[in-house]
């Protein structure tokens, strides 16, 4: 290669790198538009106009990259719920003992809700209404794959009470969100004590109690 086709290649992937870039630019203010506008607005009241003048995205170029409202809630629901994951999976292996493990995978649920607000609403938003398909809501489901797994190893070790994986939640972890949006409201203070104090009733919760005779 000749140093004239040399600059002309580096030409094209230097052209090509920046459109990338815009088109990720763009894709990210879609994404943040339509969280803000979702925990405001709610689904219904949210339509393809404004998600794009929230963007500053002329309304036809939301179609470049989902094929309608939608596909474009769906897409937004599993990239907020793979953040979600990462975040709260981070520090976390199976081969730790069960209770250490959930209370590692419980205290980064607290962190990620305190640190990432509009998404956690999102998320919260998401689960509590039909706005998601089943299609989209299944997929966000094997996300958390690595806590279900844990709770199935502490239910095999006779550690975790015999319930479904949606019991458990609903008892150990969605308390979470009550507790940070009431912070949210400066109507509960979360100290590092009444987090503590949240978690072993948590666990205390879905753990199986042994009786003394």
């Amino acid at each position: 290669m000749n140093v004239h086709s040399f600059l002309l290649s580096l030409s094209y992937q230097i052209k090509h790198m920046v459109a990338l870039s815009k088109s990720d630019i763009k894709r990210n203010a879609l994404i943040n538009a339509t969280i803000k506008l979702v925990i405001s607005n709610g689904f219904h009241a949210t339509p393809m106009s404004k998600i794009a003048k929230e963007a500053c995205i002329s309304p036809g170029t939301i179609y470049l990259y989902y094929k309608n409202k939608q596909d474009l809630i769906n897409n937004v629901y599993l990239h907020v719920k793979q953040k979600f994951t990462q975040a709260i999976f981070q520090n976390y292996t199976n081969n730790t003992p069960v209770e250490e493990s959930f209370k590692i995978i419980w205290y980064q649920i607290a962190d990620y809700r305190l640190k990432e607000v509009a998404e956690a609403l999102f998320l919260s938003h998401c689960d509590n209404t039909p706005i998601i398909d089943d299609e989209s809501r299944k997929e966000g489901i094997k996300h958390l794959q690595p806590l279900l797994d844990l709770w199935e190893r502490g239910q095999i070790d006779g550690i975790i009470k015999k319930a479904c994986p949606y019991v458990l939640y609903a008892y150990a972890v969605y308390p979470l969100a009550f507790l940070i949006n009431a912070k949210q409201r400066d109507d509960y203070e979360l100290t590092d004590e009444s987090k503590e104090q949240a978690f072993k009733m948590a666990w205390d919760s879905i753990k199986i109690t042994e009786h003394k005779s």
